[in-house]
């Protein structure tokens, strides 16, 4: 009994996946076949009938499952201590400073090991 039930609620979750499909398919179709239209218009029905099939789709157990993921991030994204606007601003410095040097030693190998190449190649000077 319970896999009647399971098999009719897949059904029915793929029956609206596959109506938002094609509703979006269609309104991507619409937007570029009624391309003498105002632009305006044309993009407010892809808006309209994008939203529409987001409502479609959100009563699938996927759907129902992003849901819930999606308010599961927000939940976290409010529990996130954000740094303070001086601690970012030394952050940031430090990271500069330390990408300075490095990119200053960097270049002194660089020069170093092409005077030594240079050297023992015979090239140059």
């Amino acid at each position: 009994m319970s896999e009647k039930v399971d098999t009719n609620d897949s059904r029915l979750n793929n029956l609206k996946l596959g109506v938002a499909v094609l509703l979006l398919v269609g309104a991507i179709y619409a937007f570029y076949y009624f391309d003498e239209q105002l632009l305006v218009l044309r993009v407010l029905g892809l808006l309209a009938v994008a939203g529409i099939a987001v409502f479609i789709a959100a009563q699938s157990s996927a759907g129902k499952g992003i849901l819930g993921f999606i308010a599961g991030a927000q939940s976290e994204v409010r529990r996130v201590v954000w740094p303070s606007r001086a601690e970012t601003t030394q952050t940031t410095l430090a990271v500069l400073v330390i990408v300075l040097i490095m990119g200053i030693l960097l270049w002194l190998m660089d020069m170093v090991l092409l005077a030594a190449i240079q050297l023992l190649t015979g090239q140059g000077s």
